[in-house]
């Protein structure tokens, strides 16, 4: 599965009543649920995960898994994306290719 195909089955629930529900039920205190962003990305979210993988380099979509922290912290910056859910959706991603391959 390539980035971009992570990507597309991430975006799934954007926007849909049953993603509302999933975001909420796992919202902190604060009302966050970042860790629903990888089932269920705000319109948002979507938007600046998908700015920063148009502008990952060939080099980076291929070696995602040795990206360092201060790689994905400049793409997130460059893309204008929040750093910890391009870093949550790099770690679903790599963990989606070792458990599949």
């Amino acid at each position: 599965m390539t980035i971009e195909q992570y990507l597309d089955k991430v975006s799934r629930f954007v926007g849909h009543q049953y993603g509302q529900l999933i975001r909420e039920r796992f919202a902190d205190d604060d009302g966050q649920s970042e860790l629903a962003m990888l089932e269920v990305p705000t319109r948002t979210e979507l938007e600046e995960l998908k700015r920063a993988v148009a502008i990952m380099t060939p080099r980076e979509k291929a070696n995602v898994a040795g990206l360092s922290d201060e790689q994905i912290q400049r793409i997130a910056e460059d893309a204008k994306a929040d750093p910890a859910n391009m870093a949550i959706f790099i770690n679903g991603y790599v963990l989606l290719c070792q458990r599949v391959l």
